[in-house]
C-alpha cells in the first residue's frame, strides 16, 4: 500500500502547498512514485502548483519528474449506499487509484475544517503541520496562558488530529506520525521565538506530535511557484551556480526529508 502523507493545518498562508511540493518532488528524485491530490476545491494551490509545472516543462522543453495528479472524481449522488458520504466516496476512490500505482501519496488539505479534511486527516501515516512560528497561529494547536504561558490545554485542529487517531485505533491502522513543521523561523533568537518553543515542546509532549525546523521566509519560494519549479529543480533549469541563500533553502528541504523517516526513502539528494 502506498504511505499516505497529508499536509495539514486549518490556517491558510502556513506554507502547505509549498511543503507539499517538495516533499513529492523530493520523493521523485529519488526513485519513488508519487501520487498527489488537492482538497482545497476552491483555491487548490498544490493542484495550481503541478500544472504551472506542466506547463513550464512544455514551454521550456524541460525534463521534470511530474507527480501523478488526480482531481477528485465526480459521483453520482444515485449510487452511493444508504448513509455514505459522497465527499468521503470521492477521496476514497481517488486514494484507491494512486494506491495501486503509487509508492506515496500526498495530499494537500484546505486552510479550513471540511469533511475531505477530516477524512483525508484519518488516512494518514504521516501528517506534516506547518506553522508559522507565532503565537497566532499556535493558537490552532492549543491555548495557553497568557500570565504564565503555560499550555492550558488542546485547541481546534489537535482535537481533529485526535478524533483521526481515534478513527484509526478502532480501524486497527498504525499510529499517525505527526510533525509540527516550523515555517518562516526568525534568523535572531527572538523573545518571542523562544516562547513559541518552549510551548511546542511542553504540548508535543502532551498530545504527542515532533516538532522539526521548516522552511526560513525567502523570497525564491514566491517566484519558483509561477514556474512549478522547486529548490531542486534550479540546476535542471540553467541555474548552475546557487546563491547562499538558495543553498540554505535546499538544505531545509534536505533536513524535512531527513526528519519525515519515510519507509523506504533514503535521503540522497
Amino acid at each position: 500500500m502506498a504511505h499516505i502523507i497529508v499536509v495539514g493545518n486549518e490556517k491558510g498562508g502556513s506554507g502547505k502547498s509549498t511543503t507539499c511540493m517538495h516533499v513529492a518532488t523530493a520523493l521523485l528524485r529519488m526513485g519513488h512514485r508519487v501520487g498527489a491530490l488537492d482538497l482545497d476545491l476552491r483555491q487548490r494551490s498544490f493542484g495550481r502548483y503541478i500544472e504551472n509545472r506542466q506547463a513550464e516543462v512544455v514551454r521550456e522543453g524541460l525534463e521534470l519528474p511530474m507527480p501523478d495528479y488526480r482531481e477528485l472524481p465526480e459521483v453520482d449522488p444515485a449510487t452511493l449506499s444508504p448513509g455514505e458520504n459522497a465527499q468521503d466516496h470521492r477521496i476514497s476512490a481517488a486514494v484507491a487509484e494512486l494506491d495501486a500505482v503509487c509508492d506515496f501519496i500526498v495530499i494537500d488539505c484546505p486552510g479550513s475544517h471540511t469533511r475531505l479534511s477530516q477524512v483525508a486527516h484519518s488516512l494518514a501515516d504521516t501528517l506534516i503541520t506547518p506553522l508559522n512560528d507565532s503565537f497566532i497561529d499556535f493558537d490552532l494547536l492549543a491555548r495557553i496562558n497568557p500570565d504564565t504561558g503555560r499550555v492550558t490545554g488542546p485547541s481546534i485542529y489537535a482535537e481533529m488530529v485526535w478524533n483521526a487517531r481515534q478513527l484509526r485505533a478502532r480501524a486497527g491502522l498504525k499510529p499517525i506520525d505527526w510533525i509540527v513543521l516550523r515555517n518562516r523561523l526568525g534568523a535572531q533568537q527572538m523573545h518571542n521565538k523562544k516562547k513559541v518553543g518552549q510551548a511546542l515542546s511542553e504540548l508535543s509532549r502532551r498530545i504527542g506530535f515532533r516538532v522539526a525546523p521548516g522552511f526560513s521566509e525567502r523570497v525564491i519560494f514566491r517566484e519558483l511557484f509561477p514556474r512549478g519549479l522547486t529548490l531542486l529543480d534550479l540546476r535542471d533549469v540553467g541555474v548552475g551556480n546557487l546563491n547562499i541563500s538558495n543553498i540554505a533553502a535546499r538544505q531545509e528541504v534536505r533536513d524535512l526529508l531527513k526528519e519525515l523517516n519515510l519507509p523506504g526513502v533514503r535521503v540522497d539528494f
